[in-house]
């Protein structure tokens, strides 16, 4: 059970435009946010920094930014952001077989190597204590520019953040992502954990 309750969209006019930006990218408000609007201040600077780390103008491709947040909820071990995460690469971009892919990362022909060595990357640096080396910092420079490398680990960080909220708040999960959690994740062991009320 969520330690807060979300309060509903409608309490604070003033956010329409930044709960505009998460429904853009899940194609719904998520409860972190509805959560987070006790304090209207962090959901607008959130949505600043989301829609700059997001942002369709940069070279990584913004569904596979996602992807990245996905590792990065995995190291930490946010079961609400890792569905979350995945919800939102559909949504921008990644196919089906993709994300059904997801556990077989390392094998599967629908990643390319720089891919694989990017979420290996995700998953260290979403990591603690933070997992990356100078060689796998070698690796990413093989395959991605530097640009791309701060896009990437600007993706990790910023759920670094929503790890941190949703694991503390408990935050429960709505319907889409808590499906394709059961769908796609429970083959890794997901459960949802806290983030669902009947479990």
């Amino acid at each position: 059970m969520a330690h807060l309750e979300p309060l509903p969209e409608s309490t604070t006019p003033s956010l329409e435009e930044d709960f505009a930006v998460f429904k853009n990218i899940l194609g719904f408000i998520p409860n972190s946010l509805l959560t987070m609007q006790r304090r209207p201040q962090i959901v607008k600077g959130f949505a600043a920094l989301t829609r700059a780390v997001m942002s369709e103008e940069g070279t990584v491709d913004p569904g596979f930014k996602r992807l990245l947040a996905h590792f990065a909820s995995r190291a930490a071990g946010c079961q609400y952001c890792e569905a979350h995460s995945l919800i939102a690469a559909a949504i921008h971009g990644i196919s089906d077989d993709k994300i059904n892919a997801i556990w077989e990362y390392k094998t599967s022909p629908l990643y390319s190597d720089a891919e694989r060595i990017a979420l290996d990357f995700a998953l260290a640096a979403g990591s603690v204590p933070n997992g990356v080396t100078d060689t796998l910092m070698t690796e990413m420079k093989s395959h991605w520019d530097e640009g791309d490398i701060v896009e990437i680990l600007a993706a990790v960080s910023l759920y670094g953040f929503l790890n941190r909220w949703n694991d503390a708040m408990a935050t429960e999960l709505e319907p889409a992502p808590t499906e394709l959690g059961r769908r796609v994740l429970s083959q890794g062991g997901w459960t949802g954990g806290k983030h669902i009320s009947d479990s």
